[in-house]
Parts: structure tokens; sequence; C-alpha cells
């Protein structure tokens, strides 16, 4: 009985550490959009020049994704989480204390290389932790690493810009990292793969219609999603005039009713996934056109800020839930697809917000959001009626 106590204590340790390290990766990731002001102030470049370090990382995890992961399938699963944490560590160090904007921007690239690779095994990991009946409690106690990193890690990183400094923000996401490095070191025992699928039963899937119409809505929900939220702290700025206190405030705000909608669109999947999917695009673009129109008053568009936070969390469960019913022959390779083909529509987001703001202004930044929603909701009803 002491026996089984001590292991269910060390199994929930090594799931908060495995969390831990996804919070990390978000931190690491998306962390940097709350510093753009202060990155566009430190190197002299413009908000779409600072843009491209949100891009390029989206970009890399989208290309080398699923084929790391694959290559990776083979390997003892400690040394790859091991590696995949390290990596963000060192980068987050490396951004603290260059002086060139082009190196930032490289190494934006070596974490991005480990962060679908870090993601698919720690929940293939965690998972194998508890008994089958548990592991789904288990993996969604690591998916919560993604919406505590926005609810916390995402705008405390632009607390400690705005308030410390910029070295202090990636010092924290140095810190977090290493601190998952030395729990996954000490507490996950050696885990060497024994039985490898396939390459070719996992990549079978790519052969579904179903899963590349399914693969385009993903990315257009995610474009929807990131073409305005990588220009967050910039739009709170310039359109509703707050100072560097209230974006850290609007970001928290955000980050904490993510983790409200994560539950909320869960329940929603599970009262009805076809109405839930359906319906997601849709409150989006409503949600924006609020943030258009009433975006330059202080009040409402902290109150928007609220219920943007908790529809955009919707984004994440509802992407994954809907690609995962066509890969759920290769789950892990699945998880793989999700997370890459998600970064293509942070990249091709990003890159369309900067292009409105550098050719618009930041002010109708909002229409490029509007019009990946409306893209998303148009591929989602032509998959449903060739399903």
């Amino acid at each position: 009985m002491e026996v089984y106590i001590l292991m269910k204590k060390v199994h929930s340790s090594l799931i908060i550490f495995l969390a831990l390290g996804v919070f990390g990766i978000i931190t690491t990731e998306m962390g940097i959009i709350g510093v753009l002001p202060q990155i566009t102030q430190k190197f002299h470049i413009s908000t779409s020049q600072a843009g491209y370090l949100v891009s390029i990382f989206a970009l890399i995890v989208a290309i080398s994704g699923p084929f790391l992961t694959l290559l990776a399938s083979g390997i003892n699963r400690k040394v790859i989480l091991l590696t995949a944490v390290l990596m963000f560590a060192i980068s987050n160090i490396v951004y603290a204390y260059t002086t060139k904007f082009e190196v930032m921007l490289a190494f934006r690239i070596l974490p991005a290389i480990f962060h679908p690779v870090f993601f698919s095994i720690a929940l293939v990991t965690a998972a194998q932790l508890v008994p089958p009946e548990k592991s789904s409690k288990a993996i969604t106690k690591v998916f919560a690493g993604i919406t505590v990193g926005f609810a916390f890690g995402v705008p405390l990183t632009s607390y400690l810009a705005e308030k410390i400094s910029l070295e202090a923000a990636f010092l924290f996401g140095a810190a977090v990292s290493m601190i998952a490095f030395i729990g996954i070191l000490a507490w996950l025992p050696s885990m060497p793969v024994k039985e490898k699928m396939s390459f070719s039963k996992q990549l079978g899937i790519l052969r579904k219609p179903e899963l590349w119409l399914t693969i385009i809505a993903v990315i257009f929900i995610f474009a929807a999603m990131f073409s305005v939220y990588s220009y967050f702290a910039e739009y709170l700025g310039q359109v509703a005039h707050m100072n560097g206190s209230w974006i850290s405030i609007m970001l928290m705000a955000f980050g904490i009713t993510m983790i409200v909608g994560n539950f909320l669109f869960g329940g929603f999947l599970h009262k009805s996934m076809t109405k839930t999917v359906l319906i997601f695009p849709l409150l989006y673009a409503a949600v924006y056109l609020f943030t258009y129109y009433l975006g330059s008053y202080v009040f409402p568009m902290a109150v928007i800020v609220f219920i943007w936070g908790a529809v955009h969390s919707g984004g994440l469960i509802v992407s994954q839930a809907l690609l995962m019913t066509e890969a759920k022959e290769a789950p892990e390779f699945g998880n793989s697809l999700f997370v890459s083909f998600s970064n293509v529509g942070i990249t091709v987001g990003a890159s369309i917000g900067g292009w409105f703001i550098s050719y618009l202004g930041i002010h109708q930044l909002i229409w490029s959001g509007i019009m990946f929603t409306l893209l998303a909701f148009l591929l989602i009803i032509i998959k449903m009626k060739i399903s």
C-alpha cells in the first residue's frame, strides 16, 4: 500500500513537471507577443519586423514537426524531453543578453525544432504513467500547461519586461524550463521505446482526403486567432491607448478566461461536436466586430478582452478535437500534425496581420482575423458535406 502511494506521488510529480515543460514552451513561444513593444525599442525595428519572431517560430514548428516526431519515435523519451527543455532554457538566456536582432531571430529556430516533439511525447508519456482509465485526465493536466502559459506565463513575461527589464522577462522563461529539466531528470525513469509503430502505418492517415480538409480548416482557425493576437499588446497600446501596466493586466485577464474557456468549450464539444465546431468561427468573428467598433474605448475593450480570451481558448480545443477525429489511428503522429499545422496557421496569421498593419494601419488589423474566421467556417461546411 505504501509503495502504491509513493508511486502515485511520483507519477503526480512527473505529470506536474511535464505540464511545467509545456508551460515553458508556451511562455517562450507566446511570451514574445507581450514584449514586442520593448523589442522594437531595443533593436530599433518596426512592429511588423518584430512580428517575425512570432512567425519564424511557428514556421519552423510547421515545417519540422511531423518529420522530427517520426524520427524521434524510436528514441528514449527521457532523452528527448530533457534535450527539448534544455534548448528552451538556452534560447531564453540568449534572448536576454543578445544585442543583435538577427541573433534573437536565429535562436527562435532552435526551440521551435523541439516544440512539437516535446509536446507529442509529453502527452504520450503522461498517459503511460497512469492506469489506462486515468490516461485522459493525465493528458488533460499536461495540456493545461498551454492555457496556464497563456494565463500567467505570457502576462508575467510582459509585466517583468515593463517593471524590471526585457532581460528579466526572458530569464523567467529560462528558469521555468530549467525547473522542468531538473524535475524530469530527477523523477522520470529511462523510457526506451519498446514497440515502435512503423513509419508507413503512421503516414498512412495522410491518404485520407477528409484529413486534409480538416488540416486546412485548422490552419484558417489558427490564422484567425493569431493574425490579431500576435499584435495584442500593440493593438491595446495604439488603439485603446493603454499603458504597459494595463496591457499586462489585460494579458493576464485574457489568459485566465482562456482557462475558463477551455473547460467551457470542452463541455460544448462533449454535448455536440458538430454544433460547437460550426459555431466557433462565427462566434470569433462576432468578437472581432465588437473589438473593431469598440476597441478605441478603454472600458468596453477591457470587457471584450475577457470574452475574447474565453473564445480564443476554444480554438485550441476545437481544432485538436476536429483533427484527432481524422487521425485516431496514429495519435502521436496526429498530435504532431495538430502542433505543426496549427503553427502554419500562426505563421500565416502573424504574417498577414503584419501586412495589414504595414499597409492599412493597426486598427484595420481586425479585418484580417474576420477574413480567416469566414474561410474556416466555409471549409468546415465543405468538410461536413463531403463526410
